[in-house]
């Protein structure tokens, strides 16, 4: 048998140490995704998702109550100072003296905003946004002294622009 005297140890070779570096790069690469993740978690994942579904079925009463109600409203946010002015048309016996507009980001839950109405004379209420809001929004609108069955909600999904009219209606 001969034996090749000129053979470097593995160390002092080429392909180990190549194979060695993938593997490497592959558990940095993995560790870095790994902090990232948990830096941004994702805000769209429900945790309990069976308390969810019964509250889905609480608001489609509530949706329906407001198409009972014959319920619509009109709103707009001005531009400069961020007030919310909104006219709420309907079979209500009795105006409720607020109104509470949720205006929800479907992708980000951060974005989301709510304000609270003040009914300033008859259908008219008014708010004020913190700050300026744009773009696509679901907004959901209800009288939050009768929450649960009992009450009613308006909903919509909406490309929100500021001085611009825009419209819910029961569905």
């Amino acid at each position: 048998m001969q034996h090749d005297e000129n053979i470097p140890p593995w160390y002092k070779q080429f392909w180990p140490w190549f194979l060695i570096s993938i593997l490497v790069f592959a558990v940095v690469i993995g560790l870095g995704l790994l902090y990232v993740s948990l830096l941004n978690p994702d805000s769209m994942v429900r945790d309990n998702y069976y308390k969810e579904g019964r509250a889905i079925n609480m608001h489609m009463g509530r949706d329906h109550r407001a198409r009972d109600l014959d319920l619509a409203a009109q709103f707009s946010v001005d531009d400069l100072t961020g007030d919310v002015s909104l006219q709420l048309e309907g079979n209500l016996e009795q105006l409720p003296p607020r109104l509470l507009l949720e205006i929800m980001s479907p992708t980000h839950a951060e974005r989301d905003r709510s304000v609270e109405l003040q009914q300033i004379s008859g259908n008219h209420y008014t708010g004020q946004l913190e700050r300026g809001i744009q773009g696509r929004h679901y907004i959901d609108l209800s009288d939050p002294a009768l929450p649960g069955a009992d009450g009613w909600r308006l909903t919509g999904e909406i490309t929100l622009v500021m001085g611009q009219q825009h419209q819910l209606n029961s569905r």
